[in-house]
């Protein structure tokens, strides 16, 4: 199968890349590099064709009519709730905009499918959990009305051209390459401050929860997209929710070391509690998780501490005072 994976050298994208070419696929990656999106050249698979474009591009058909793809894995986003509310405009451009322009190329090129890297903000503050795919939609971010607009959009494009899709609505997705200094992904950001022996930011009061999923078993889900989910939106979660205090604490466990807590008020655009119920795509996709937590954690610290061994060193020191 020909595929084109946008957003493909950022933290999920460039892992759904080493799965598709992995399993006998020809990818070709576009990616703007933009520095705030985490897309990394150094992330992008050797035997994945990259061009570096941004969704917006006129230059988009051309690279879309040349490569003629199959199928398109749509992960380039602007995905941070607090760039989305400092500038609602600028993440319409991205996430609704270059959407368009990239499912009006996809039925230019002849291409099938688009499998769709959604959100679980989609869903706002829910009245009761876990969230399930009959949860009522109420985005409370400009990011997250985007993504429930893209859904939206996915499924006139359905109807009126025949491009079939599946939207796959992430829980709060972690694990090696995400970007630790970015403004997403407390897992990550929070590894990063440990390994550098600084203190980490907590809003709200830390009880907010969140269904915090690995990245591998989000990649699984979208192998198992290739396939099924025709037409579908799926909850991509592990059906439990964790607190960003016990994210801490659990850092504090595996790292030895107690990072200074600096205590914020709430960002809007926040919500309370997030947790899913993977049950449908378990059924539809025959996808469930399969790393917990602790084991993902586990994971994602040794990848950074590898990355930057110094870090570590320092670290590993601490524990023992």
């Amino acid at each position: 199968m020909r595929i084109i994976v946008t957003g493909g050298a950022g933290f999920i994208g460039s892992h759904v890349v080493d799965a598709y070419v992995a399993a006998g696929h020809e990818v070709a990656v576009i990616d703007n590099l933009w520095e705030h999106g985490g897309g990394r050249r150094e992330n992008v698979n050797a035997r994945a064709t990259f061009v570096e474009a941004d969704i917006r591009d006129d230059a988009l058909g051309r690279l879309f009519a040349d490569f003629r793809p199959d199928l398109v894995s749509h992960h380039a986003a602007q995905h941070s709730v607090a760039i989305s509310s400092r500038d609602p405009v600028f993440d319409a451009q991205i996430n609704v905009l270059g959407l368009l322009n990239v499912l009006e190329n996809s039925v230019r090129a002849g291409a099938k499918k688009v499998i769709f890297a959604s959100s679980g903000a989609t869903f706002g503050e829910p009245e009761e959990l876990p969230i399930s795919e009959a949860t009522p939609q109420r985005p409370e971010s400009p990011y997250a009305i985007t993504k429930m607009v893209a859904e939206h959009y996915l499924r006139f494009y359905r109807n009126e051209h025949g491009l079939d899709f599946t939207a796959l609505r992430y829980g709060n997705v972690y694990g090696p390459r995400q970007d630790p200094n970015g403004e997403a992904g407390v897992v990550s950001i929070f590894i990063g401050r440990f390994l550098a022996h600084e203190g980490v930011k907590i809003f709200w009061d830390g009880e907010q929860t969140r269904d915090y999923i690995y990245v591998g078993d989000v990649v699984r889900a979208n192998v198992c997209a290739l396939e099924r989910g025709s037409a579908g939106a799926y909850c991509i979660g592990t059906g439990s929710k964790t607190s960003v205090n016990a994210i801490y604490r659990a850092l504090v466990d595996v790292t030895g070391f107690e990072a200074p807590i600096e205590r914020l008020p709430r960002r809007p655009g926040d919500v309370r509690d997030a947790q899913f119920d993977p049950s449908l795509a378990n059924l539809e996709l025959d996808w469930q998780p399969q790393v917990d937590l602790l084991e993902g954690m586990r994971r994602t610290y040794e990848f950074f501490r590898d990355k930057e061994p110094s870090r570590a060193g320092s670290l590993s020191g601490r524990r023992g005072a």
